[in-house]
């Protein structure tokens, strides 16, 4: 199973989001500044992870089962995004 065109609009649609908050998670990461030397990659984590748990709690409220293949097209998706988050993270959000 791929990740349905529905959930690819909802994975794009919360990236966006994101994107548009990355200064308030870079503030956020500024408090954990004693575990890494980067802010960036702490937030980058951040939303990377916020996405991905948002991830699996749609998968589980429209009771689906989370495949191998699903979590590796998510992983693409990260992937292929990479430079849009860390773009805002790095304050050039006029993408």
């Amino acid at each position: 199973m791929a990740i349905s065109d529905e959930n690819k609009k909802f994975l794009e649609d919360l990236l966006q989001y994101y994107i548009d908050q990355a200064d308030s998670y870079s503030q956020f990461a500024s408090e954990y500044g004693d575990f890494s030397k980067s802010k960036r990659e702490i937030a980058f984590g951040v939303i990377v992870g916020t996405i991905y748990s948002t991830f699996l709690q749609t998968y589980s409220n429209q009771q689906l089962e989370v495949k191998l293949d699903d979590i590796q097209e998510f992983h693409d998706f990260i992937r292929d995004n990479i430079d849009k988050i860390t773009s805002a993270l790095d304050g050039k959000n006029n993408l």
